[in-house]
């Protein structure tokens, strides 16, 4: 396993250097330019060092190798600060927003926390809801439950998370006025009633994304349940007198997990890619809203940054489903 491990981690390292080059030269090379967005009252010679300092003067290649060196460089001083923000004049190499000119890690750090809360909440209540429903439905097919699962899966499905969020906005905050209708990014929680409001506010979009992860992540529980369910080893179980509970969540639950594990582990990056429409329908001041601002704006660097966080998240994720593998089946083994 663990030469396994170190063998994934070195591929990883020509996968993303292939990626990040693909992602800076897809957004670099796209139209728009930092200094559109400078005043045309700034003397030249401000003009001059702010277009040496972004590096917009320089050939594609090299403003590559400078935006790789500079999301990688981490000064010490500067680590509890946000990462890789930039005074130029004193020499230090940081990535900064076109829009903001503030550092581009301070701002993805001020959104990480709301987006973590409120989308890494909707997730885990998703796979709780999820994992139960296709577990029982796979065991009571075609039962009234499974009918009511595969019900459930299918409006998650179809219904998209802009509709479903506005009407569970008009129901809930509009006609019985238990939540409120946006969230209120400057909340701070320092008391139990603060707490309480924190729970109140996060319970529509959890609500919004939860159906969504859920309705997936059953239907994938619940066919993985039934391939398994008919295999040898469960009838060599049950024959050797082994309860029921012990057949279903001990062995047939295990091998059933290792499919669902490769669903729920590619879909933490998204939690960190955050909800773009479910953000902005509830104001969650998130990494999905910074996002589309960076491109309304036009801001290169945040792009170009996010885009390759994503990237770099997906390929982890992807090492620790693999790794989880032998854990929940031992039959696979990496040698």
């Amino acid at each position: 396993m663990l030469t396994f491990t170190l063998r994934r981690l070195l591929l990883a390292i020509p996968t993303l250097l292939v990626i990040s080059l693909v992602i800076f030269l897809l957004v670099d090379l796209a139209p728009g330019s930092p200094m559109s967005e400078i005043p045309l009252t700034v003397p030249p010679e401000t003009r001059q060092k702010m277009i040496e300092a972004l590096g917009a003067d320089q050939p594609v290649i090299f403003r590559y190798f400078l935006w790789l060196r500079q999301f990688f460089w981490v000064e010490p001083a500067y680590l509890f600060d946000g990462w890789f923000g930039t005074h130029w004049a004193e020499g230090e190499q940081r990535i900064l927003s076109w829009q903001s000119r503030s550092p581009v890690f301070t701002i993805i750090g001020q959104r990480i926390p709301q987006t973590l809360t409120v989308i890494g909440t909707a997730y885990l209540v998703g796979i709780l809801i999820a994992v139960p429903i296709g577990i029982y439905s796979a065991y009571r097919q075609y039962s009234w439950f499974d009918q009511a699962g595969t019900l459930f899966a299918m409006i998650g499905f179809s219904v998209p998370t802009f509709f479903s969020g506005t009407l569970l906005i008009i129901i809930f905050a509009v006609w019985l006025g238990w939540f409120p209708t946006k969230y209120d990014t400057q909340l701070h929680v320092t008391s139990w009633a603060s707490f309480l409001q924190q729970v109140k506010q996060m319970a529509l979009p959890v609500m919004t994304l939860g159906l969504a992860n859920a309705a997936a992540i059953s239907r994938y529980m619940r066919s993985s349940m039934l391939d398994n369910m008919g295999m040898d080893y469960v009838r060599t179980a049950r024959a050797k007198g082994m309860t029921e509970r012990t057949v279903v969540l001990k062995h047939v639950l295990r091998n059933s997990l290792i499919p669902v594990v490769t669903v729920i582990a590619l879909g933490i990056p998204a939690i960190f890619g955050g909800a773009i429409i479910t953000e902005n329908l509830f104001g969650v001041n998130g990494i999905g809203a910074a996002l589309i601002g960076a491109i309304h704006a036009n801001d290169i660097p945040m792009v170009q940054t996010l885009a390759f966080i994503f990237a770099v998240l997906i390929v982890l994720f992807n090492l620790i489903a693999d790794v989880l593998y032998g854990l929940l089946d031992p039959r696979i083994r990496y040698d």
